[in-house]
This record gives C-alpha cells, sequence and structure tokens, in this order.
C-alpha cells in the first residue's frame, strides 16, 4: 500500500501540463461513481492527475492507482479498497481499469459497500466501459472524453484564451464573433494545422513523430482492444483493417455492402458488425438518415474517419481537401449535436439545420431551396449571412 501511494504522489507532483480543458468541469464531487470514456491518447489520465492536483487533498484521503500495476495481479481491488478506507481513504482515482478481471462487479461492490467513498475510474478503451455498461448501471455518471476541439488547440499552440460557443450562437452572430476572434489569431493558419496534428493531446510531445503515434494508436485499437471486447480472431482483425484501409483510400465512403463482403472475402453481416465496432472504437464516424437511425442492422449512408488527423496518419495518398473539411465538421459538432445524412446538403444538424460544406466559392445550388440551410466554407475568415467559416464550428467545444 505505501509504495502505491509514492507512485501516486510521484505521478501527481510530476504533472507538467497546466492547462485544463473546459471539460474537467463536469467531474462533479457530488457524484459517488463517475466514469470516464474515450478513445487512445484523449488525455484521460492527465484530466484525472489535474482534477486531483486541483480539486481534491493530495494527501493519503487521495490515491491514484493504475489498474495494471503489478500489484493487483497478487491482490484484488476489493481488499486494496477496504485497507485504504480503513486508513482514512476518500477519494479513488482508478485508471487503465480494462486491464482488471471482473473490474467492473469489483466497482459495483466497493460502491455499494463504501458509501463514504468518491471512485471516479478510466480505461484506455472505450469499448470496455460500453460493455461493463450492465454493471454499473444507475450507479455511475459516464462522461466522454473527445479529442481536442480546434479552440482548445489554438489556446494551447499560441497562449490566447477563447470562449465556446453554442451552434444556435454562431449561426446567429457568426460575423461579430469571427472578428473579435480574427483580432487575435490568423484561424486558417491554425485550422490547417489542427487537421494534420491537433486533435490528440500528444501533439505537444513531439510534433515529427505524432503521425506515426496516432497510426500506432489506431494500430493498438484494432489488434489489442477490439479483439479484446469481441473474442476476434487473426482473421477478423485482417478483415477489418482490410475494411478501414479500403475507408481510408475512399472517405467520405458510401459504402456498398455486397461488394465490400465479396472484396474483403466475408458476410454482409459481418462488414456492418466491423462498421460498428469501428465507430464504437471511435475510428470512424457513421452517417446514418434521420429515418434510420444508428443499427447494427443498418448499412450507413456514409462513412467518414473519425478525425482528420487519422486520415493523415494512414495516407497512402494526396488527401482529398473537400474530405478532410468534411471530416472536420461532423467530428466537431457530433460532440455535443445529432448528426444525421440528408441527400439535399452534406448534413443536417438536430433534425433542424442543413449545411453544405466547400471551399469559399461553393454556391447555395444544392440548398437553394431547404429551410434553415447553410454553407460552412473553408478559406475565410469572416463570414456573411449564411456563409459560416467552416474553422468557427471548431469553437464549440
Amino acid at each position: 500500500m505505501d509504495k502505491l501511494y509514492e507512485k501516486s504522489f510521484k505521478k501527481i507532483d510530476s504533472l507538467s501540463h497546466t492547462y485544463q480543458r473546459d471539460f474537467i468541469k463536469n467531474i462533479s464531487s457530488k457524484d459517488r461513481l463517475i466514469g470516464l470514456k474515450g478513445s487512445r491518447g484523449v488525455g484521460k489520465t492527465t484530466m484525472l492527475l489535474q482534477y486531483i492536483k486541483y480539486n481534491l487533498p493530495v494527501s493519503k484521503e487521495t490515491i491514484y492507482v493504475s489498474l495494471d500495476d503489478l500489484y493487483f495481479s497478487r491482490n484484488t481491488l476489493v481488499d486494496f479498497t477496504d485497507s485504504f478506507v480503513k486508513n482514512g481513504g476518500k477519494y479513488l482515482i482508478l485508471d487503465e481499469v480494462h486491464r482488471y478481471a471482473n473490474w467492473s462487479q469489483e466497482i459495483k461492490n466497493i460502491y455499494d459497500d463504501h458509501s463514504e467513498l468518491q471512485i471516479i475510474y478510466t480505461g484506455s478503451s472505450i469499448l470496455h466501459l460500453h460493455k461493463a455498461k450492465a454493471d454499473l448501471s444507475r450507479r455511475s455518471v459516464m462522461h466522454e472524453l473527445p479529442g481536442l476541439s480546434l479552440r482548445e488547440f489554438i489556446e494551447l499552440n499560441t497562449g490566447e484564451k477563447f470562449s465556446c460557443f453554442s451552434l444556435e450562437g454562431i449561426l446567429e452572430n457568426h460575423v461579430d464573433i469571427a472578428r473579435s476572434i480574427v483580432k487575435k489569431i490568423k484561424p486558417i493558419a491554425e485550422f490547417n494545422r489542427y487537421l494534420e496534428y491537433g486533435y490528440y493531446p500528444y501533439f505537444l510531445e513531439n510534433k515529427d513523430s505524432y503521425l506515426m503515434k496516432v497510426a500506432e494508436t489506431v494500430n493498438l485499437i484494432l489488434e489489442m482492444d477490439l479483439p479484446l471486447y469481441q473474442q476476434l480472431n487473426y482473421s477478423s482483425v485482417d478483415k477489418l483493417k482490410q475494411l478501414l484501409a479500403i475507408i481510408a483510400e475512399s472517405v467520405p465512403f458510401k459504402p456498398n455492402v455486397i461488394k465490400l463482403a465479396d472484396k474483403i472475402g466475408t458476410t454482409r453481416n459481418t462488414i456492418k458488425d466491423n462498421f460498428n465496432y469501428l465507430h464504437s472504437a471511435r475510428v470512424v464516424n457513421l452517417l446514418f438518415s434521420a429515418t434510420k437511425g444508428i443499427s447494427a442492422l443498418q448499412k450507413p449512408d456514409k462513412v467518414y474517419l473519425n478525425n482528420t488527423n487519422i486520415a493523415h496518419a494512414l495516407k497512402s495518398r494526396e488527401l482529398d481537401k473537400g474530405n478532410l473539411r468534411e471530416t472536420f465538421f461532423m467530428n466537431q459538432l457530433s460532440i455535443k449535436h445529432n448528426v444525421t445524412y440528408t441527400d439535399k446538403g452534406d448534413f443536417k444538424i438536430d433534425d433542424q439545420f442543413v449545411f453544405e460544406v466547400g471551399g469559399k466559392n461553393k454556391t447555395r445550388e444544392q440548398v437553394k431551396e431547404v429551410k434553415n440551410s447553410y454553407l460552412a466554407l473553408d478559406d475565410i475568415e469572416i463570414g456573411m449571412n449564411d456563409k459560416i467559416p467552416l474553422w468557427l464550428f471548431g469553437f464549440l467545444y
């Protein structure tokens, strides 16, 4: 136990990142059991340590442990927690929970047995937290941490501070909002940097090896997380990789399930399953029409890579700027809004607003008769009327 306290204090004291994401405010001291999910590399561990450092007593009342520690190969989480509480422990922070067998059942028991304890837990794989939902239902408050928004990337890159804006606020006041931002930075230059290396916080460590790390992250998801989650064999993982390679070459991808099944050598249902696995792991985003709804039984209307950094990391040829624009738009909007497919325009948001995404010379031709329709345009700093700078949609969170 003393060794774990020592490791915990060292981890907290060595924390070098002072930038705090607004998302940290979602972690409430009133909730006894909090789950933090998110794809690999988005900064969950850093956020846990920041929460401890700035919100909790850094004393024996608080401990941060990673459940891949060798200690837990010989000791149970239940017994460890019992000892922690008897020694005055009040705040139990658990990282890498999916590395510990039967973690969800034990956390449930700990929650039920220690009413004075606050527990915050996270895992490197979003998939395992999905699977444990039944064990922790009605007990756990679950939050999902996305990668950095364009706004957060700019704050980290420039040191300037900017507010978040609601979608409605942007639609109504985008000219004034853009003017206030343009006074401080060159948003188009920052936007183009973000498309290549801004979504995962580890760009701060080394930009030169960043895309290699993104590719490694995707590979770990395919070779480690997904096989554990769905008991996939080597052949199934290979077919997943083939599917992702096809998507990466042609996004936004309108899938023909029959042709894909023939090309990869599998069944149509397996193709649909694989789309959903990749979506759950936050490797791709699936776009469905509002009438269909998201379902494992349905074929998506379009498939995008989850973010533009993955596109850069997996590229085998020159990337299409139009694809990057749409990938960015869907990635940023889908954090807080329901994004669906529409045959008039590119995206429908919350079943209310329609957007056509394109370059600065894009016209309203495709949405000219569509109510509540807007153009999200690249390469403009300040818009006018229904023409809104594409980069500004990176200020939603």
